[in-house]
This record gives structure tokens, sequence and C-alpha cells, in this order.
């Protein structure tokens, strides 16, 4: 071997060392440590400035991860996310909302300060990641009033047109989100809320809220696009994942292309809805391969306002339903599929829930909503309706197993219409599918089997109704004497 061929050699190492040693100088450098800017992480300090340096710093310097190392809690108030940053939490490490609410100032709805404040939040920022096992803590209980039977009282507010509580994590006109693996306990108010945002990911989530917190969504996509939710376990007292279009942020557009799929879901109310606010319109949504327990509601669409819905395929669920007090909306219907004016309000948030200058709502029509292979056990039927039979119309379902039983000692053979203009519910026998005023209602394969006293089996819908439905075959309908032999 020559002495020319072995200098070569070794300079050939010397330079894969060197860049090795400056690959690797650079990814150290792209880890903001919170410790290093001044964060204590004993859960007394409020470590909000010192995460918000390393957010600063992070973001100013082309982008990185900000480190929340493990075995601390970060007690923490408003904190706002920036572009090209990674939030990351190590297992063990957790953030902890300070439960002062005189530090919560910024309204989650811009000027409509009734209906909470931003905790953690960011706007008009891209490449913004929220990663790791660690923790993020809502301290909801501690902006609650009494514990009740099945929900907490709200505290009075001294001025009701603003409300202190603060929601978890707001994030208005994003881009390119990724939201993965941590768990997220306790929101006061909503927890996750995308804003105008597009094209995120919501992958592998523990999304924990306590079940007796009123207002607790847990996922809210609002005038949204291209999101993608998966793999996710949620329980929240109000909604699990809600698809919306508020009028505060209109400026924003519709909300479409959006896919849930592989989540567990609990709630007091509707563990899958569309709506109730929708101001513009909602399409190409599929929800598949979702199992939801214990929920006042399974699959529901509750349009209350000018906007339209279309395009919704729901596919391969499975749901166990039971009543709850009606603090919560629902009564325990399988299949909802609704648009009915909203009730006229005097409450706090009145004057954004009409359009501007406007004292009275009006409801949009609701399309070509699909559902297929879905097995329910419940202590009520399906229920679909609108104000006008044309309100509502295509409406298919596939291969609907019902089994109807007893679970709790609630009242049903109600079916709940609010918020709605006029009576808020409907009462009477529990049917397999409800439909009050609609067209074009398609149900192929539907099995209902029944324990309940009170049942009357088949399909209901009104004889002034001409021909709602289009198609109705290969329907099963068992009772519990039936069932019994």
């Amino acid at each position: 071997m020559s002495p020319d061929f072995c200098t070569d050699l070794m300079k050939k190492h010397a330079l894969v060392l060197f860049l090795l040693i400056v690959a690797l100088s650079a990814r150290a450098q792209s880890v903001y440590n919170v410790l290093d800017f001044g964060a204590k992480g004993d859960g007394e300090t409020d470590d909000a400035p010192a995460l918000q340096l390393a957010i600063d710093k992070c973001t100013s310097e082309g982008g990185g991860r900000v480190l929340l190392p493990r075995q601390h809690t970060f007690l923490c108030g408003p904190l706002e996310l920036k572009s090209n940053v990674e939030l990351h939490l190590e297992s063990t490490a957790t953030l902890l909302c300070n439960p002062d609410e005189s530090l919560y100032t910024q309204s989650a709805f811009g000027e409509n300060r009734g209906e909470g404040m931003m905790w953690i939040w960011a706007k008009g920022a891209r490449n913004l990641s929220i990663t790791g096992r660690g923790t993020i803590h809502g301290n909801g209980i501690k902006f609650m009033g009494m514990e009740l039977n099945d929900s907490y009282e709200l505290k009075p507010l001294a001025d009701p047109a603003f409300d202190p509580r603060p929601h978890v994590l707001t994030l208005i006109a994003c881009d390119n989100l990724l939201i993965r693996d941590v768990t997220i306990y306790e929101g006061a108010y909503w927890t996750v809320h995308l804003v105008g945002c597009n094209v995120a990911l919501i992958d592998g989530i523990n999304l924990l809220n306590n079940l007796k917190i009123r207002n607790g969504d847990g996922i809210d996509l609002d005038h949204s696009k291209n999101v993608r939710i998966a793999n996710c376990h949620i329980t929240s007292g109000d909604d699990c994942i809600c698809l919306k279009n508020r009028r505060e942020y209109a400026e924003y557009g519709a909300c479409h292309d959006i896919v849930v799929t592989n989540c567990t879901l609990a709630s007091r109310s509707c563990a899958i809805k569309i709506g109730s606010e929708n101001m513009d319109n909602i399409y190409n949504v599929l929800v598949d391969n979702c199992i939801i327990t214990a929920s006042n509601r399974g699959l529901g669409i509750q349009n209350r306002d000018e906007g339209t819905i279309t395009d919704v395929t729901f596919s391969n669920i499975m749901m166990d339903l039971q009543l709850w007090s009606d603090v919560w909306w629902g009564k325990a219907e399988p299949i909802y599929v609704t648009s009915y004016p909203r009730a006229d309000g005097n409450h706090k948030d009145a004057n954004w829930r009409f359009p501007k200058g406007e004292t009275q709502g009006r409801c949009g029509a609701v399309s070509r909503i699909t559902f297929n292979n879905i097995q329910a056990t419940s202590e009520n039927g399906c229920f679909i309706g609108g104000d006008t039979p044309e309100k509502v119309s295509d409406i298919s379902l596939n291969n609907v197993t019902l089994n109807l039983r007893r679970q709790t000692t609630y009242a049903n053979g109600i079916y709940d219409k609010r918020p709605c203009k006029g009576e808020s519910f409907v009462t009477g026998r529990v049917y397999g599918v409800y439909i009050e005023e609609a067209t074009g209602v398609n149900i192929d394969n539907l099995t209902v089997n029944s324990y309940l006293a009170n049942y009357e089996g088949k399909v209901k819908y009104p004889a002034k109704t001409l021909n709602p439905v289009h198609r109705l075959k290969n329907f099963v309908n068992k009772t519990a004497g039936e069932l019994s032999q």
C-alpha cells in the first residue's frame, strides 16, 4: 500500500468524521431545553415566561425542538406556539395549566369573549408539532363549580359576556400541523380546537377529559380542511370529535376533506358530531373503524344554521350507548341526522349565533349521508328529521343492527332536537328509526333486536310526508319474546 493511498484514506476518514461532528452539533443546537431558559419545573412556579423564551429562540433560529424534560411539572399560564417549533414532552413531563383565572384574557373566539379564553395557542404558524409521551393537563376541575351527580356546575360569572375558562389548545390559521402521542387531561373548556387550519394530523393521542365537565369538547375542527384524526382514545363530557363552522371565524371558509379512523370514544354528549354551529359548508367527511362506549348519542349530524352538510360516510362503527341527564344533549340515539332552525336565545353568545343584524336563524340542507356496517346497543332508536321534508334528503342506512335494551332509569322513547326553535323533544315510543320529516331515506338490511317494553318496532314516519322512504328492504324485527325463544 503506497504512502499516497494511505494519506488519501486518512483524509477521507477525517472528512467523514468532521461532517459527522458538524451534523451532530447542528442537531444538538436544534434542541431547546426549557430548563436552560430558566424554567423550574417544580409545579409551583409559573414557567410560562421561560417556555416562551425557548419557543421564541427556537423559531427565530429556524426551528427545532423545545424540550420539556422528564420528571418535571411545568406550571404554565398562556403560551404562544410559533412556526417550525416542535413542542416535545418527554415521558413523565407535565405541562400544567395555571388555575389563576385572571391570567386568561385572550378570547378563543375573537370578539366573542363569552365562551372561554386561550391557554396554549398559535395563529398563522407553519410546521408546528406537539409530540412526546408526556402530559398536557388542563386543570379543569379548578375552574368548575360544585360537583353534581353527572356534571359540575359552572361558576357564576361576574360578567356574563366574559368567561375566563381556558381552552387547552387553540390553533388558528395554521398549516402543516402534527399532534402525536401526547396525553391531554381535563380541559376546562374545549381541548383541541383547529380554526381555519390546513393539513393536520392528530395521531395516537390520549385525550382524557373529565366526563363531568360541561363544554369539555375533545377535538373541534372549525373551518378546517385536509385533517386526519387516527388511532386516538378520547373521553369527554361534551362531544369527542366535532366538525363545525363558527360565525366568529367566517373568513376561513368551509370545513372539508376530513378523515377520522381507528378511534375509541366515550362522551356524555355525542361521540362524533357535525354541527350544531355551521354558517358555511361541511363536506367530504369519512369516519371509519371506531368504537363508541357509554355515550349519550353515537353519530350525530345536528345542523342548526344556514350552512349545508353533504357527502358524509360513517362505516364500521360499534356503539354502546346509554341515557344521561338533560344537562347533556342527546337521548341515546345511535344515528341522528337533523336540520332545524336554531332556537331564539338571549344567552351570552346569542349575538354570535345568528347572521349579523338578525334575531332568528335558518337551517341549511343535509344530504348524501351514508351509514354502513353499524352495530349499536342502546336504550333508544335512530332519529332523522328536518323542519321541512326536503331539508334532509338522500340518507342511506346499510347493514345496521340495533340491540335495544334498558341500561338506566331515565325515560326513553324521547328524541332530543336541541338547540332548535319550538319543541325541544319528540316524545312517544321507541322505534328502530324515527323519521320526523325527510325525503329519500334508503334503508337496506336493518336488524332490530328489542328488549324494551315500549318498543313500537319498524320505521316510523309521518303520513303527511309523501313517500319519504324510497327503499326499505331486508328488515328484521325481533321483540323480547321472540329473542328469548
